[in-house]
C-alpha cells in the first residue's frame, strides 16, 4: 500500500460521507484532535518511573478515545447517529480527575506549565486539548456533531491539568506558580 494517494494535491481531503476543503472547519477539528494524540505519545513517553504506570494506562485509553473523538467529528453526514464517544467516557475522567485532586497539593495561585518533563508535557496537552476543544465548538456551531465529544474534550483538558500537577507532586517537584498573582485559590470571601 502506498502512502501518498495523489488525491489531496488540490487543497481537498475526504471525510465520512464526502470531500471537504483541507481548511475546512471540521478538518481543523480533527486534526487538532491528531496533534493532541500525539502530545499524549510524547508525554506518555516522559513517565517512565513505576509510579506513573496508572497514568499510563490511562492515557493510553485516552489515545483511543482521541481517535474516537476525531471519527466523531469526521462526519459530514451521519444518518444513524452511531457515534463512539459517549457519556460515560467523560463520567469516568471526572472520576480519574477526583482521584488525582486527592493526591495534589492545594492550589492557592495560578499554575504555569513546569516541574517535571512528564508535568509539563501534560500541560502541553492542556493546551492543545484547548484548542482542540474550540475548534469544535466551531463547527458546532454551523454543523452537526456529537455534543459528547464537547463535554469529552472540555473534561479532558481538565484531567491534563490535574494529571500534571499530580506528576509533579509524586516526584516531590513543587508546580510552578504565577508568583505576581496574589493568592486567589481557597480564598473565604
Amino acid at each position: 500500500m502506498g502512502v501518498y494517494t495523489r488525491t489531496g494535491d488540490e487543497g481537498e481531503t475526504s471525510v465520512i460521507g464526502g470531500r471537504v476543503r483541507k481548511d475546512d472547519d471540521r478538518v481543523e477539528a480533527y486534526g487538532t484532535i491528531d496533534e493532541l494524540n500525539s502530545f499524549v505519545g510524547q508525554a506518555i513517553s516522559f513517565a517512565e518511573e513505576e509510579v506513573f504506570e496508572d497514568l499510563r494506562q490511562q492515557l493510553a485509553e485516552i489515545q483511543q478515545e482521541l481517535f474516537d473523538c476525531g471519527s466523531d467529528l469526521a462526519f459530514v453526514r451521519l444518518s444513524d447517529k452511531k457515534y463512539k464517544v459517549k457519556e460515560e467516557m467523560v463520567l469516568r475522567l471526572e472520576q480519574w480527575i477526583d482521584g488525582c485532586e486527592a493526591e495534589n497539593p492545594k492550589v492557592e495561585r495560578f499554575i504555569i506549565p513546569g516541574g517535571s518533563r512528564f508535568s509539563s508535557a501534560l500541560h502541553v496537552c492542556r493546551t492543545v486539548c484547548r484548542r482542540a476543544e474550540r475548534r469544535a465548538v466551531t463547527l458546532g456551531s454551523h454543523a452537526e456533531i456529537n455534543p459528547a465529544v464537547r463535554r469529552y474534550l472540555n473534561r479532558l483538558s481538565d484531567y491534563f491539568f490535574v494529571a500534571a500537577r499530580t506528576a509533579n507532586a509524586r516526584l516531590g517537584v513543587a508546580d510552578v506558580e504565577y508568583v505576581r498573582s496574589k493568592k486567589v485559590f481557597g480564598r473565604k470571601e
